[in-house]
C-alpha cells in the first residue's frame, strides 16, 4: 500500500491540474468575446419578439428605426409597444405582439378575425362584444399539428341574467350559479323567519326571471327619489308666437326617503312617508316664449292666436251674447260691465271668457291678449279646441250686454 500511494497523488494532481487549465481557458474565452456595450451616442436596445430575444446597439431614435436596422418585418394587424414613434433610451424594451387568427364562441354566435390583443376586453372590444364581469372567458389553443398558434378560440361563457327584486330594490344581476339557492349561498345572503321568496331554493336559475325577495308586515324602506325641476317662463314681445328657447336647462334634483311600508303576500298594500332629506336642490329652468302680438283678438280679425307665459298657444275667438245668467257664478250675481274697447268685464276687471271647463276650471284666472281673463262660460268650440278662449265682447250689436 504505501508503495502505490505516489502514483494516487500524481494522478490526482494531473486531474486538478487540467481542470485549472480548462477553467483558465474559459475565462480567456469569456475576456475576448466581444460585447453590446453601449457607447457615446449609442443605445442598448432589447427587442421580444414572441419567444426570440434580441439585444441591438443602435445610434437610432425610434422604434421603427431600430427595428428596421435589426431587419424586422411587421405585418398590418401587429402590436407593437411602445408605438413605433416612441424614442428609445439606453436600456430600452421593445414588445412585438403578432397578429394571430382568432375565432371568438360567444353562444352560437362565431366571429373570426385577425388581433395581436392578449387580454379578453381588448379582443372583445375589437370585435364589438360587451362582456360583463361576471362572464368567464377561456382561451383554448389549437395547434391541428402546425406547431403555432393557429386555430386558437376565445370563449365566452355568460352568466345566466335575471331581475332581481330585493327587500323592494329591483336590479339586473348576472351569476354563474345554478340554483336559487346556490345564488343565495354564493352571495351570503340568508333569510329571517319572516322572509319569503317566490321560488324555491332549488328553483334553476333561468335568464329573464324574476326573483323576488321580500319581508311581511310592516318595515322601513330607504330609497333615493328625484326633485322634479320647476319651468320659468318669460314672455318676449319681440319674438313672434310660437318661439321657444331654452335660456337656462333644468336640472333634476335628488332627496334620500324613509318610508314605512306594509307588505302583505309579496306585494306592498300601504306606504307612508316618514321623513326626508334633500341631498341635491333641483335648478329651475327657465324658457323664453314668444309673444309678439299684433294688436290681440278683434272684431276683424275674428280669430287671434295668443302664447300665454307658458306656452301654451290659445285660439282665440268673440261672441255677443247677454251674460247676466252666466255672471251668477263666481260671486257676481250676474253683474258685469263692458270695457271702452268693447270686451266685457267682471267687477274686477277681468275679461269675462268661455274655455274648457276640463282644463280651465270656472273661476279661474288666465292670460288673455286682452289681457286678464276669468272663466264663466263654455261652449261646444270647447271639445273642438280644448285650450281655445272665446272672449265676451259687445262688438256686433253694441247694446250694453
Amino acid at each position: 500500500m504505501k508503495q502505490k500511494l505516489p502514483k494516487i497523488c500524481l494522478i490526482i494532481s494531473l486531474i486538478f491540474g487540467g481542470l485549472a487549465v480548462i477553467n483558465g481557458l474559459d475565462l480567456l474565452a469569456q475576456a475576448l468575446r466581444p460585447r453590446a456595450r453601449a457607447t457615446d451616442g449609442q443605445k442598448i436596445v432589447t427587442i421580444y419578439d414572441k419567444n426570440r430575444k434580441q439585444t441591438v446597439l443602435t445610434g437610432h431614435k425610434t422604434v421603427a428605426e431600430v427595428l428596421n436596422q435589426a431587419g424586422i418585418t411587421l405585418d398590418k394587424f401587429d402590436l407593437v409597444e411602445p408605438g413605433l414613434e416612441t424614442e428609445v433610451s439606453d436600456g430600452f424594451n421593445v414588445n412585438i405582439f403578432r397578429a394571430r387568427p382568432l375565432t371568438i364562441i360567444d353562444g352560437e354566435r362565431q366571429i373570426k378575425l385577425l388581433t395581436p390583443h392578449q387580454l379578453a376586453s381588448d379582443i372583445a372590444k375589437i370585435a364589438g362584444i360587451t362582456l360583463h364581469a361576471e362572464d368567464q372567458v377561456d382561451f383554448r389553443l389549437d395547434t391541428l399539428g402546425l406547431g403555432s398558434d393557429v386555430g386558437s378560440q376565445m370563449v365566452i361563457r355568460r352568466a345566466t341574467e335575471f331581475n332581481l327584486v330585493f327587500f323592494g330594490k329591483k336590479s339586473l344581476v348576472r351569476s354563474h350559479q345554478a340554483t336559487v339557492g346556490d345564488f343565495l349561498k354564493h352571495h351570503q345572503i340568508k333569510l329571517n323567519p319572516h322572509d319569503r321568496m317566490n321560488m324555491t331554493t332549488n328553483a334553476p336559475l333561468k335568464s329573464g326571471m324574476t326573483l323576488e325577495i321580500w319581508q311581511e308586515g310592516k318595515q322601513q324602506l330607504a330609497v333615493e327619489e328625484e326633485l322634479p325641476f320647476k319651468i320659468r317662463r318669460v314672455l318676449n314681445y319681440e319674438k313672434p308666437a310660437g318661439f321657444r328657447q331654452v335660456q337656462q336647462a333644468g336640472i333634476v334634483g335628488k332627496r334620500a326617503v324613509t318610508y314605512q311600508i306594509e307588505i302583505k303576500n309579496g306585494r306592498e298594500i300601504s306606504r307612508q312617508e316618514l321623513q326626508s332629506v334633500v341631498l341635491k336642490d333641483p335648478l329651475e329652468q327657465i324658457e323664453i316664449i314668444g309673444a309678439k302680438r299684433s294688436g290681440g283678438l278683434t272684431k276683424a280679425k275674428g280669430v287671434f292666436q295668443f302664447v300665454d307665459s307658458n306656452g301654451v298657444q290659445h285660439r282665440e275667438t268673440y261672441y255677443d251674447l247677454p251674460m247676466s245668467v252666466v255672471m251668477r257664478n263666481c260671486g257676481q250675481k250676474g253683474k258685469y260691465t263692458v270695457r271702452e274697447d268693447g270686451v266685457k268685464i267682471d267687477s274686477a276687471g277681468y275679461v269675462i271668457i268661455a274655455a274648457h271647463l276640463g282644463n280651465y276650471p270656472r273661476c279661474s284666472v288666465v292670460e288673455t291678449s286682452l289681457g286678464p281673463g276669468k272663466v264663466y262660460d263654455t261652449g261646444g268650440f270647447a271639445t273642438r279646441h280644448p285650450h281655445g278662449f272665446d272672449i265676451a265682447t259687445d262688438w256686433t250689436n253694441h247694446d250694453g250686454r
